[in-house]
């Protein structure tokens, strides 16, 4: 396998540990699986190019193509658990495992499928594409400061994230560890620019997503910005953001992760989305780090540098990719968490020790 595949693997091995699967038949059948990928075996075919056209060998590696194709993370993700349902890969640029999550999301939801591994994967650290990444012009000489006035640029990083989606009531009955739940999905297109992100197309899958949840702009507590730390990027966001959620914008959290674990692409939404996740289940805010002056175009709380203790409702994740593919996905902290926070501050409120705050 290419690292990408052994990426969404190992991590889709977790998430069923994590989640006490017993893979029956009828699970198994049940099951889909949707992963995100933007470009795939990029390692694998880029050391079979090398060896063609540089080193002059007349023949490449026998597994090229199916260590390149991009959805060798699924298929073998559906070997190692036996999956018979549903599976595919999705590629929008940067935002794909957002709308692997989201597809996913729906399904479950729909009844289509009982459950769903999803998330995503890549592997992109291969000396031709970095080359490729360098010739945009995007990358950052020193580091990632996403929404900071001096940012120059983006860092890539690599990885994978997966997630195990079911009906509460299904985790519930099997006694399954709830991280949080997943309530609503939006997307949208630019259809104006290749490369150029457009503040109306991101907010239009921002309101598409609360709407799907159900929930007002003022519920949000934390968005998990795209926020590459691009020029372009990151002051697009923030007006996309401003118009959206108005006057609540300012009593918003909105953190990028990349500052940390870098822009790993087809993966980057699943890997913040997983931030997230934790952030509601924790009640702590990720930073952006690498923050160093306001940008007055960013004009957010982008929690600076260091982490914050904040528990939170509804949480947000963005995903702003080339070619105008926007994905947004909603959270929010798991119910029995929520009663607890209720039950602590009723107790507070009448004198009482807090009750140790429950996790299911």
């Amino acid at each position: 396998m290419d690292p990408f595949a052994q990426f969404a693997v190992i991590a889709a091995r977790a998430a069923s540990a994590d989640a006490a699967i017993e893979w029956t038949p009828r699970l198994q059948e049940r099951t889909a699986v949707i992963t995100g990928s933007c470009i795939g075996g990029q390692s694998s075919q880029d050391a079979s190019f090398y060896n063609l056209y540089h080193a002059g060998r007349p023949n490449v590696h026998p597994l090229t193509i199916p260590r390149a194709m991009a959805n060798a993370g699924a298929c073998h993700i559906t070997m190692e658990f036996g999956i018979t349902g549903p599976s595919y890969t999705i590629s929008t640029a940067c935002s794909s495992s957002a709308y692997a999550i989201g597809q996913a999301f729906w399904m479950v939801r729909s009844g289509a499928a009982d459950m769903a591994v999803t998330g995503g994967s890549e592997a992109p650290f291969s000396v031709g594409f970095l080359k490729a990444w360098d010739g945009l012009r995007v990358v950052s000489d020193d580091t990632c400061r996403p929404f900071s006035k001096n940012r120059r640029g983006m860092i890539l990083g690599e990885g994978a994230a997966m997630l195990v989606l079911e009906r509460r009531s299904a985790a519930v009955a099997r006694g399954a560890h709830i991280w949080a739940e997943i309530v609503g999905f939006g997307m949208s297109s630019d259809a104006s620019h290749i490369t150029r992100p457009s503040p109306e197309g991101a907010a239009q899958a921002m309101r598409r997503a609360l709407a799907d949840a159900n929930i007002s702009s003022d519920a949000i507590g934390y968005i998990n910005a795209h926020g590459t730390g691009t020029i372009a990027n990151d002051a697009m966001e923030s007006k996309a953001i401003r118009m959206v959620f108005e006057g609540h914008t300012d009593r918003l959290a909105v953190s990028s992760t990349k500052s940390m674990h870098g822009h790993a692409l087809g993966a980057a939404s699943a890997i913040e989305a997983a931030a997230t996740v934790i952030a509601l289940r924790d009640g702590i805010l990720p930073p952006t780090v690498n923050y160093l002056e306001p940008d007055p175009e960013c004009a957010l709380d982008v929690v600076p540098n260091h982490s914050r203790a904040t528990q939170v409702e509804y949480a947000m994740s963005n995903s702003f990719a080339f070619g105008g593919m926007n994905a947004v996905l909603v959270f929010a902290a798991d119910r029995s968490t929520r009663v607890a926070e209720i039950s602590n501050l009723l107790r507070h409120a009448r004198g009482l020790p807090l009750a140790t705050r429950v996790r299911a």
